[in-house]
């Protein structure tokens, strides 16, 4: 998994074909310089290749677009783990390799030309692109690679837990920095290091217009410099941010480049409430939107821009091709009443998804039932082979249903079915320890079964009424606090709640970020994503045994059976999720034809169209 799914906003991925042999966990070979990174197969393109096929060489390098962010920002700086960064940085920044769309886990040189893995797999070697420069000329050296990893390191104790299995960085030849590994086992490892976002020493160590001193420790409102496509050119504070393409941007011919960066100014405008956003976007203060409310997408389309064709809805299954996820209502185990686990599959059955996605989602959702739903390896039916071994092997750590009872989500969606399941979690209380007194559920002190459900998005405020007036019926209380973005970041960050829904992004190389989301070690790590306070012995040992996987199969194997026993655990109440992106834009832009098979490739490959301009009424 990369780094972009930990740091989304700020800089921020091979198809396993069912049926067939899986290929090699890391098929780089070690102790040569090759050009690209696969963690499990064979680089489409080979060395000199010209441009990636899905691009438009052609494309005109003009235009405005206009994108929407929410909430506001106070920092530039990408690397603390404290404030809001804006939106776009990752313009600005570039990394070490680079991944394609048309394939998955598989990278190619940018900054560094190629990469050398050591035979035993403890340590991998960049050398730098001689042509790589910043917006100032200087060139991208080794040294700022060595200095941005120990500051992200330093600075972020959420990489830095990510990256625990690195031991150092250092300049050990002229124009090269070799990462070192505590083992050689994390054979995903070296292309997680090809995503390191790089920053020039020499600028954040010298000293602004005004002659202060920088301080990457701080943040800042300095436009920073890079040596990305795009230069932050202006920004008006917490409110629009605007990127411009780099006159001297080194990369402009680059393979991995060409056709690529083709909009000459992006901008961000920010708002605090999503209808606002969706009415800017109507009345074409906006150019994209991106639609996350069923009901929306159904019924308010009908504006005359959309019936006249100045507005395109476009549904792109790429965007979602290569990715899984879990999203639901998260316990946080962090608090003594969601420690039982019969407390926390009971609430399950409370959650009437089918009669939300009838009268709510008008059936365009499905349910989740996998920690790695859409993911063509996630858990299915009961164990066997090598999923059944790994399991056997820490059978004392694990749920025994795990090996006789597939995970199933309870189904309602008319009264009498929801009726029968509330019946079926009253009982499991009562295993718990609870009991009704009148039209209370409480406990042997007589104390009555609350949680407050802390929210940030209004669009969800019915999900969670569900669950909440279907708990009611069973006499527990259940309050939902609706707070802006900022005070839901900071309580989410120090684990101050009872439950959010929230969930985590999933990649088709699970490993490093599993430690991150579900270990042990990260359970009191404030601003960790381990959400659910999950600190259990079972888990931790197939995290350990997934990073450590040494082929496809065994890593496979390793990912099926801790999803089961996340399931198994019930840390979460599974909620929903699409399998396609839905989009609606000013038809002022154009896409390559297809799309890439991985990603609608939106904005890096597409392109101002002039004359789709000219009808719409748009300009530059």
């Amino acid at each position: 998994m990369t780094l972009r799914s930990l740091f989304k906003t700020m800089l921020l991925g091979a198809l396993v074909t069912l049926g067939l042999s899986a290929p090699a966990l890391a098929q780089s070979p070690t102790g040569v310089w090759v050009h690209a990174a696969s963690v499990n197969g064979t680089p489409k393109y080979p060395e000199g290749f010209s441009h990636f096929d899905y691009v438009n060489v052609d494309a005109p390098k003009t235009g405005l677009l206009r994108l929407s962010a929410r909430g506001s920002f106070d920092t530039f700086n990408p690397l603390l783990p404290k404030g809001q960064a804006a939106s776009g940085l990752g313009l600005v920044y570039e990394t070490l390799f680079t991944s394609s769309l048309d394939e998955v886990n598989v990278s190619y040189g940018l900054l560094a030309d190629a990469m050398k893995i050591a035979d035993d797999y403890t340590s991998v070697t960049f050398r730098l692109n001689p042509e790589a420069k910043w917006h100032d000329g200087e060139p991208v050296t080794a040294e700022d690679v060595v200095w941005s990893f120990n500051k992200l390191v330093e600075l972020n104790p959420n990489v830095a837990q990510y990256y625990a299995d690195v031991t150092g960085a250092e300049v050990t030849a002229p124009g090269e920095v070799t990462f070192t590994f505590k083992t050689g086992e994390n054979r995903e490892l070296p292309d997680i290091l090809g995503q390191t976002m790089v920053l020039p020493q020499h600028w954040w160590e010298g000293t602004d217009e005004s002659g202060k001193q920088r301080d990457i420790g701080q943040s800042t409102l300095e436009p920073p410099m890079g040596s990305g496509p795009y230069e932050l050119s202006s920004f008006e504070a917490g409110k629009t941010v605007r990127y411009t393409l780099a006159d001297n941007y080194w990369g402009k011919d680059h393979p991995t480049e060409i056709g690529a960066n083709n909009i000459a100014e992006i901008r961000y405008e920010y708002f605090l409430d999503e209808s606002v956003t969706f009415e800017a976007f109507k009345g074409d203060q906006i150019d994209f939107w991106s639609e996350y409310i069923s009901r929306r997408w159904a019924t308010a389309y009908d504006f005359p821009a959309v019936t006249d064709g100045r507005v395109v809805r476009e549904e792109f299954p790429q965007d979602y091709a290569q990715s899984g996820e879990m999203t639901g209502f998260i316990f946080n185990m962090r608090r003594d009443k969601f420690k039982d686990e019969r407390v926390r599959e009971a609430l399950n059955y409370a959650f009437d998804f089918e009669q939300l996605n009838a009268t709510v989602f008008f059936n365009q959702y499905q349910r989740i039932d996998s920690y790695f739903f859409n993911l063509p390896f996630a858990s299915k039916g009961l164990p066997e082979g090598q999923e059944l071994d790994i399991l056997q092997s820490i059978k004392d750590k694990v749920p025994a249903r795990v090996f006789t009872e597939p995970y199933s989500n309870p189904v309602s969606g008319d009264p009498g079915k929801l009726r029968e399941n509330l019946r079926t979690a009253l009982g499991l209380l009562t295993e718990a320890g609870y009991r009704l007194d009148g039209s209370r559920l409480v406990d042997a002190n007589g104390t009555q079964l609350s949680f407050e459900i802390l929210m940030h998005q209004p669009t969800l405020e019915p999900i969670a009424t569900n669950l909440k007036t279907n708990l009611g019926q069973i006499g527990i209380a259940v309050s939902i606090r609706m707070v802006d973005t900022p005070q839901y970041i900071n309580r989410l960050r120090s684990f101050d709640y009872d439950m959010i829904y929230g969930g985590w992004d999933q990649s088709f190389s699970p490993g490093n970020e599993q430690r991150y989301f579900f270990g042990s070690s990260t359970v009191d790590d404030e601003g960790a994503q381990n959400y659910a306070g999950i600190a259990d012995p079972g888990v931790d040992a197939l995290i350990t045994k997934l990073i450590a996987a040494k082929d496809r199969d065994t890593q496979l194997a390793a990912v099926a059976a801790l999803d089961r026993v996340l399931l198994a655990n019930h840390y979460v109440i599974p909620g929903y999720a699409l399998t396609y992106s839905r989009t609606a834009r000013w038809n002022r832009y154009s896409h390559p034809e297809p799309v890439p098979e991985f990603s609608s490739g939106f904005p890096t490959i597409w392109w101002w169209d002039a004359d789709k301009a000219a009808k719409t009424g748009g300009g530059e």
